[in-house]
């Protein structure tokens, strides 16, 4: 990091800063995400002035001798990065055993790493990184909506008096690639008439795939079974 800083060091700084945050909070705002242009922009600039800041201020007197107290110009980038965390946690919903955000939330913490590297003057490899984002935040999704995740739920199924057994039941799930642990038996408000079989079943499903797994959707459509049910 050199010790005197020109203004269109500055400014070539900040350019870069404000063209890699901008294109990656473009491809997240376009995406829906809440972290979007703006925030993504002012988090990278933020980075990098605190960074060029700390850059201006090597040359001061750690502490004078007339001094109690010490100037550690590091504290700056390193407050930056702690103060990141709030905006990254408020970024975090949790909807049921979902957490939502969390991709955003490491965008905020990432911008703010390759501001303070373009800050420090560090011009390759806050290129680096900016190429390297962008290669996982687009090239990467498409890969990642094809990957397969492990599902759970909590199955119930209720049948009619002459319909199908729990053990039936639980056959025809099992040979489609369900796994059922866990059974359980109860009863609704006709116990001679309806018989309520659970589980806890697990699958493996796309990443943003909201259907019900096909061997579910045709055991609901039988006209011995009256009701399917997944609680997660």
């Amino acid at each position: 990091m050199p010790t005197i800083l020109s203004w269109h060091a500055i400014a070539i700084r900040l350019l870069l800063t404000a063209i890699s945050s901008g294109v990656i909070g473009f491809d997240r705002g376009e995406r829906g995400h809440s972290a979007g242009l703006r925030t993504n922009l002012l988090v990278g600039l933020a980075a990098c002035l605190a960074m060029i800041q700390a850059n201006l201020l090597i040359n001061s007197n750690g502490k004078p001798v007339d001094s109690f107290a010490v100037m550690d110009i590091m504290r700056l980038p390193l407050g930056i990065l702690s103060g990141i965390g709030f905006i990254g946690a408020g970024a975090i919903l949790k909807r049921g055993e979902l957490a939502v955000g969390v991709t955003t939330a490491a965008t905020i913490w990432f911008v703010t790493v390759m501001g303070l590297c373009y800050g420090g003057g560090q011009i390759g490899l806050g290129a680096a990184a900016f190429v390297l984002a962008l290669a996982i935040l687009t090239g990467l999704k498409k890969f990642e909506g094809r990957m397969h995740m492990q599902r759970s739920a909590i199955l119930k199924v209720s049948v009619t008096a002459a319909g199908l057994t729990q053990e039936q039941i639980a056959s025809l799930l099992v040979r489609a690639g369900i796994s059922l642990s866990d059974p359980f038996l109860c009863y609704e408000r006709l116990p001679e008439e309806n018989r309520v079989f659970g589980w806890k079943a697990q699958w493996k499903g796309g990443r943003d795939d909201t259907n019900l797994p096909p061997a579910i959707q045709e055991l609901a459509a039988r006209p011995d079974v009256r009701k399917v049910e997944l609680t997660r």
